[in-house]
């Protein structure tokens, strides 16, 4: 699990353009800015997204509401989370949701982090562009993050490490 900070301001890569021809990007930078909120298996390719206005304690505990109770978390189903040590990683006064483990990374440590090699596929169709405004952006990120959900080889390829630790069912 981890989150993303993603605004008006412009992402820039790379980009091929016909020789003689300079590529142009517009860019308009504010700073408006959306938090998505993802959580992978790198074993199995699933994924669950959430767009967010915020980044803190109070959006954190929503998102980890939803997602405990997207996958069926509880008493009988137990899911391990494995988180960096963000200041809002910090659960409700009545703790996770029932039936969610946290296993938290050494600090400074975003190698170790599968989701982290997501970001750049989240960011795929708004790199170069210019939204208008955050409902704009909201939209191409909410489509892209649906479609996302639906690729779970892309997910695999990009987020099981070789040293993984896989499941023995």
């Amino acid at each position: 699990m981890d989150e993303h900070r993603l605004g008006l301001q412009p992402i820039l890569r790379t980009a091929w353009a016909p020789t003689g021809q300079p590529f142009i990007c517009p860019v308009h930078p504010r700073y408006e800015w959306l938090y998505v909120y993802a959580f992978v298996n790198p074993e199995t390719g699933e994924s669950r997204f959430w767009i967010m206005p915020t980044l803190n304690q109070q959006a954190y505990g929503l998102v980890m509401a939803a997602f405990a109770q997207s996958v069926g978390a509880g008493q009988d189903h137990h899911v391990v989370v494995v988180e960096d040590n963000g200041g809002f990683h910090v659960p409700a006064l009545q703790g996770h949701p029932p039936g969610i483990e946290i296993v938290r990374l050494p600090p400074y440590s975003p190698e170790l982090q599968p989701v982290e090699r997501v970001w750049h596929l989240t960011d795929a169709t708004i790199a170069n562009t210019c939204p208008q405004n955050l409902a704009a952006l909201e939209t191409v990120l909410g489509e892209q993050c649906a479609w996302l959900e639906t690729q779970p080889d892309l997910i695999t390829q990009h987020t099981l490490f070789h040293w993984w630790p896989l499941c023995q069912n």
